[in-house]
């Protein structure tokens, strides 16, 4: 694997709008492409393998473990596995792009550690644990359950800010964008 580009990592807990904040940046600043994420969970609607996720079963994902395939991957939940292929960064700056990650906080931090000083990792913060329930419940593609269990994992992700380069508290969506688009920017321009 080369890397001969730049990564821009962005972790928050779930329902934080990490994802609403990589789409506006792919948007804005063309010389990003995003790094599609491998995972063993299974495809929601409107989901499509090879865009939103490569799709893989929990088999087919532990067999690309053992070969070496991830540069990472995290057991997020028993036999639910979220990981980065070495061939999607491959892919990437081999088209002179610079990736962007949206990946899970523990995926952030170890992307970090493999990358350092050519990433650049923003941690999404909601402005509150209750609104960050309010909009997980608004979603309305998790049960109960489920829910309770991200807010749980939720509290556990907030601790790990410190780990990040940049925090961003997404309170208000326009502000966020600019404060992530400021930051990216800047960091893709300067010289390491």
């Amino acid at each position: 694997m080369r890397t001969n580009g730049k990564c821009i990592i962005v972790s928050a807990p779930s329902g934080a709008g990490k994802t609403t904040l990589v789409k506006h940046l792919l948007e804005t600043e063309p010389a990003l492409e995003f790094s599609v994420s491998a995972c063993s969970r299974p495809k929601r609607e409107g989901e499509t393998h090879g865009r939103d996720y490569y799709f893989l079963s929990a088999e087919q994902f532990r067999e690309k473990i053992e070969a070496g395939d991830f540069v990472e991957w995290e057991e997020v939940y028993p036999g639910s596995y979220y990981g980065t292929l070495k061939s999607e960064l491959d892919r990437i700056w081999s088209k002179g792009k610079h990736v962007i990650f949206d990946v899970d906080v523990y995926g952030g931090i170890n992307l970090k550690k493999i990358f350092g000083e050519i990433s650049l990792s923003v941690f999404i913060a909601p402005p509150s644990v209750e609104i960050l329930q309010q909009r997980l419940i608004s979603r309305r593609t998790d049960s109960e359950e489920s829910i309770r269990k991200r807010i749980g994992k939720s509290l556990e992700e907030l601790q790990l800010q410190s780990h990040f380069d940049v925090v961003i508290i997404n309170d208000h969506l326009p502000t966020a964008q600019s404060e992530i688009f400021t930051q990216i920017h800047s960091f893709l321009n300067t010289n390491l």
